[in-house]
């Protein structure tokens, strides 16, 4: 990094760290953008999660550590008392890594997930927590002798950082936007002006509307890439195409009785985007879409449908939901600046009518020492107040998903693995796929 901002710092600039030292000192928020604001006050968080061949202690998770925040300095900020690019101290390290002993690794991850809301508990402690649970018998006939999981708040960690830790690869923020590319004006204007009212509708709404807590659950599913990769060609789609069609068809349930849509189903869902604007944000590089998927009972129609609709989403101008996002997100800080009690805890409850966040991370594929050891399914995933998410891991062998959902949706997470049955064994007409921005 050449320069100091707000959403990086050097890791050998000791001038722009010390600048960075300074201003978490006032504020220990004060490095974060708009963005990383937001998802830090809604206390959203994501997790990584791998089975290992290792058996790990607390010396080699504080070890496991010491190489996560070389390569990813921006964990070491974000709590009080942090020392942005310095590595923690042992009664640190400590205090955020855990060791259990199991008799079985049976059951996980799924009986790990959560929340995660204790990563909040503590305000001087770093906004993630690494855990690992040993067989207490040494390797499974798996090969198995761990299981590991990094939980962080969202505001310090996205897919893409993830994929990069996992191939031992810095995942180090610069400036993410590129300030030479400028939206015209009439565009950021515009974007702008519709994030604000987004801003204002979304305080007005959610403090009206906002539902109480309901019942959450989480699960996890791993399939095949190949299998996935043969009926995608088959049915003429994009491989993520299948994967969304899969899961909202799945989720939506049978017969008139739908527990999503009965008609159109709202969806947002993620890619990245290497083209980069002034408008984007300075720490994401994820860029999110707006997607409506009009209900189908018959699968094969309604998983061309969802292709058709990707590949028309992206064909336009993708950038225009993200700006307006981030505009909301810029607007709804500054109202929190001067109403400190704005937008207030029923705001983090309301999702708009969304129905499902479809979040589709980079390539997972160990490599290096970060995850010497560490075998597949590799599992990622996230909460958000109020969102219903499923979050899909690619590594070498499988792709993984990951729901964080109302506990009347997990149920039909066992739907998908008999619908994707079905669908194999169905004969198929022919189909020719629409173009796109991406093929997957």
């Amino acid at each position: 990094m050449k320069s100091f901002s707000s959403s990086s710092f050097a890791g050998e600039n000791s001038n722009a760290l010390e600048l960075a030292r300074a201003a978490v000192s006032r504020d220990p928020q004060a490095l974060f953008t708009d963005f990383q604001w937001f998802l830090y006050e809604g206390r959203d968080t994501v997790f990584f999660t791998a089975f290992s061949k290792t058996t790990y202690d607390k010396d080699g998770l504080g070890n496991l550590v010491a190489e996560m925040v070389t390569l990813a300095p921006q964990l070491t900020h974000g709590f009080v008392g942090a020392r942005p690019g310095e590595p923690f101290p042992k009664q640190m390290l400590d205090a955020i890594t855990s060791v259990e002993v199991v008799d079985e690794l049976d059951g996980y991850p799924d009986k790990w997930l959560s929340k995660s809301s204790d990563i909040f508990a503590h305000d001087d402690l770093p906004l993630f927590r690494v855990m690992a649970a040993v067989r207490r018998g040494g390797p499974d006939a798996q090969g198995r002798a761990s299981v590991i999981q990094v939980r962080s708040s969202h505001a310090l960690m996205e897919g893409s950082d993830s994929a990069l830790l996992t191939r031992s690869a810095s995942a180090g923020h610069g400036t993410m936007s590129d300030k030479q590319n400028k939206l015209p004006l009439g565009t950021r204007l515009k974007s702008a002006f519709r994030g604000g009212m987004m801003a204002f509708i979304y305080i007005v709404l959610a403090n009206i509307l906002a539902p109480a807590d309901k019942p959450w659950g989480f699960k996890t599913l791993a399939i095949k890439r190949h299998r996935l990769r043969l009926l995608a060609n088959k049915l003429g789609v994009r491989q993520r195409s299948l994967m969304f069609a899969l899961v909202t068809h799945a989720l939506n349930g049978e017969g008139e009785e739908k527990l999503l849509s009965k008609k159109v189903i709202g969806a947002a869902y993620t890619m990245l985007d290497t083209t980069r604007n002034s408008t984007d944000d300075d720490f994401f590089r994820v860029r999110a879409l707006e997607a409506k998927f009009t209900v189908n009972e018959d699968f094969v129609e309604y998983v061309r449908a969802v292709d058709d609709t990707v590949a028309q989403i992206e064909q336009k101008d993708i950038t225009k939901f993200q700006v307006m996002i981030n505009s909301m997100f810029r607007a709804v800080r500054r109202v929190n600046r001067l109403a400190k009690f704005l937008p207030g805890t029923r705001f983090w409850r309301f999702n708009g009518g969304l129905h499902i966040v479809l979040t589709l991370v980079p390539p997972h594929r160990t490599y290096g020492p970060m995850t010497n050891g560490m075998v597949e399914p590799i599992y990622c995933g996230a909460w958000h107040s109020a969102a219903n998410i499923c979050t899909f891991c690619p590594g070498r062998e499988y792709v993984t998903l990951s729901f964080s959902m109302e506990t009347r949706h997990i149920a039909n997470v066992e739907k998908i693995e008999r619908l994707l049955e079905e669908v194999e064994a169905r004969d198929v007409a022919p189909h020719k796929m629409m173009p796109s921005v991406e093929g997957m």
